[in-house]
């Protein structure tokens, strides 16, 4: 347990954050898995759902949840499956 008041308000952000990193990366996840069942299902709004799927990866990054490495790995396979499967 936190002692002095800097630690205990570190024990605090750290909830904080890992609450909003932790909806950020759900985010992202479920845009994942919507856009490979468009593909999947040959939807005609895929690369639609390609886009928005792509915008709310990046804003993970820039909330600071996700690496921005990680995300360009998970938006070329995003692209490559794309592009083969439509």
């Amino acid at each position: 347990m936190a002692h002095n008041a800097s630690s205990l308000k570190r024990a605090r952000k750290n909830v904080k954050n890992r609450t909003q990193n932790r909806a950020w990366k759900s985010l992202t996840r479920t845009a994942i898995k919507r856009m490979e069942s468009a593909v999947k299902n040959k939807d005609p709004k895929a690369g639609e759902v390609l886009k928005s799927c792509v915008s709310s990866i990046d804003k993970a990054v820039s909330a600071g949840a996700l690496h921005r490495n990680t995300v360009a790995r998970r938006k070329a396979r995003l692209y490559r499956i794309f592009s083969h499967k439509s």
